[in-house]
C-alpha cells in the first residue's frame, strides 16, 4: 500500500468510528477492506444520518478509496404501517406484472376492495408465473411498485388499509 491509501484508510476508520458503523465491507478489484467495530448496544447511525454526513464531509476527509454518498434530495417516505395500513410484500425475487396478461386489466388498483387469499399480481421467476395473493382484507391504498418492475424478496407492494 502507497502512504496515500495507508493516510485514506486511516481517515476512513475515523469516519466509520465517528459515526458508530459497526461494519464496513469495500470489495473493488484485487482491493478488499472489511472492518468490524464493537459498539455500545445504547444507539448507532442509521443508514440516512451517515449518507447525509458523508457527502457533507468535506472533500478532503472523504478518502479517495471510497466514493462519495449524495444527500437524498427529499425526505423518504415511509413505507411501514400508518394509519392502520398492511403492506404487502413479494414472497420471491423476479418481475412484477399488476395484470394477467399485456393488455388486461389490472388485477387491482388503488381504492379497490380486497378480500384475504385474493390475487393482487403475479411475480414471474425463472419463467414461471407465480400469483401473489393478499395477506389481509381492506382497501388498496398504493401500488408501491409498477408493472414489469424486477423486484426482490420482502419488498413491498401494496399497501392497504385494514378493514
Amino acid at each position: 500500500m502507497k502512504a496515500q491509501d495507508i493516510q485514506d484508510l486511516k481517515e476512513l476508520i475515523e469516519f466509520l468510528k465517528q459515526y458508530e458503523v459497526a461494519e464496513f465491507d469495500l470489495d473493488r478489484g484485487d482491493l478488499k477492506i472489511r472492518l468490524k467495530f464493537e459498539q455500545p448496544q445504547a444507539s448507532s447511525a442509521s443508514l440516512t444520518e451517515l449518507a447525509r454526513a458523508f457527502a457533507s464531509a468535506p472533500a478532503a476527509a472523504q478518502p479517495a478509496a471510497v466514493p462519495a454518498v449524495a444527500a437524498p434530495t427529499s425526505p423518504a417516505v415511509p413505507v411501514a404501517p400508518v394509519e392502520n395500513l398492511h403492506i404487502v410484500k413479494s414472497p420471491i425475487v423476479g418481475t412484477f406484472y399488476g395484470s394477467p396478461s399485456p393488455g388486461a386489466s389490472a388485477f387491482v388498483a388503488p381504492g379497490d376492495h380486497v378480500e384475504k387469499g385474493q390475487v393482487v399480481g403475479i411475480v414471474e421467476a425463472m419463467k414461471l408465473m407465480n400469483e401473489i395473493e393478499t395477506d389481509a382484507s381492506g382497501e388498496i391504498v398504493k401500488c408501491l411498485v409498477s408493472d414489469g418492475q424486477p423486484i426482490e424478496y420482502g419488498q413491498p407492494l401494496f399497501s392497504i388499509r385494514l378493514s
